[in-house]
This record gives structure tokens, C-alpha cells and sequence, in this order.
């Protein structure tokens, strides 16, 4: 362990982290009895590992918040309490914004369209994301067999093809290890199938 002159995180991310924990207070990842917060916390720690400064740390225990929990109002309340570039950044991850969600395969493939126009700083939180998303299941793949994509909406087949596509758009977008790391889990899950 080293030291730095100047913290790298403040109170800022402080803050974020309690506000993100407790807008996700009453939820698990899905089919687990983990609290939600878990992927929060990996999101943010894959961001940073990646090379994230603060806003996009921020951002990654945000991303899912206003998807989640309140919709453009929540998304008002971040801009708020943690800047515009945060929200922004928030609002690039979040591929719904109202309450019931459209159909599944249309907001991915729309949430697919658009990250071609989503700036560097988003896309880095948003495959931090999908990365964390791809290990748990993957671990997942591991105890549970394919058995286990059953439980998402787009099922197997679906949610193969969404991580495929982000894995492809992810390679272009952002080429280089964490792009990679994201395509070899999908190959993994895929190996599952």
C-alpha cells in the first residue's frame, strides 16, 4: 500500500456511496437474497480499477438509480446533490426512465443504439456495469448451469445476444483491456450455452 499528497476520493464519494445505498435499501440482485448495494459497490470498484476519476466513481454507484428508484425526479435530485457531469454520466447508464419499463429487447437494442453517440467518460462507467454483471453470472454459469438465465427477462438466448452486442460495441468503442476482460466472459458464458 502506497500514499497520495491529495485524496483521490472525498467526502463527495462519501456521500455517494451512503445516498446510493440507501436508495437501493429494499433490493437484492435478482433471484439472490444479496443486497443490491454489492453490485454498486463492484461497479465502482471495476471504475476505479479501470482508471475512473471521482464523478465517474460517483456516477457507477449511481448508474442504476434513477433506472430503479424515481425515474427523472431522482435523476434531478443527483444533478443536485453531485453536479451535471455526474448526472449525466448517470443518465448515459440508464436505459429507462419511467415506470412500467418498455419491452425489454426494444430498450436494449435502443440502449445498444445509442452508446455510439455516449461520451468516453460514460461508456467506461457503463461497461464497468456490464462488466460486473457478466463475472456474476458467469460465477453464476459456474454453481448453477444455463439453467440460471432463465431468470432474466430476455432469457438466454436474449440475454446472450445483449451481452454479445455489448461486448462487440464496447471492443470498437473502447478498445483495450477492459474491453477485453468484458469479451472473454462473454465467451465464457457463452461456452456455458
Amino acid at each position: 500500500m502506497a500514499n497520495t499528497d491529495k485524496p483521490i476520493l472525498t467526502d463527495r464519494f462519501d456521500r455517494a456511496l451512503v445516498y446510493a445505498s440507501e436508495a437501493h435499501r429494499l433490493q437484492v440482485r435478482k433471484g439472490t437474497q444479496i443486497p443490491y448495494v454489492s453490485h454498486l459497490l463492484g461497479v465502482a470498484s471495476i471504475a476505479l480499477e479501470n482508471g475512473a476519476d471521482e464523478d465517474q466513481a460517483i456516477a457507477a454507484l449511481l448508474h442504476d438509480a434513477v433506472e430503479d428508484q424515481g425515474g427523472l425526479k431522482r435523476l434531478e435530485d443527483i444533478e443536485l446533490e453531485f453536479g451535471e457531469r455526474v448526472a449525466r454520466i448517470v443518465d448515459d447508464c440508464t436505459d429507462a426512465d419511467v415506470e412500467p419499463k418498455p419491452p425489454w429487447r426494444a430498450r436494449k437494442e435502443a440502449y445498444l443504439a445509442s452508446l455510439s453517440d455516449k461520451a468516453k467518460e460514460s461508456l467506461e462507467v457503463s461497461l464497468a456495469d456490464k462488466t460486473h454483471n457478466a463475472i456474476a453470472i458467469v460465477a453464476d454459469l459456474h454453481v448453477h448451469g444455463d439453467r440460471l438465465l432463465s431468470r432474466f427477462t430476455g432469457g438466454k438466448d436474449g440475454s446472450l445476444w445483449y451481452y454479445r452486442s455489448l461486448a462487440e460495441v464496447f471492443g470498437q468503442r473502447l478498445p483495450g483491456s477492459a474491453a477485453r476482460r468484458l469479451q472473454a466472459l462473454v465467451a465464457e458464458m457463452e461456452e456455458f450455452a
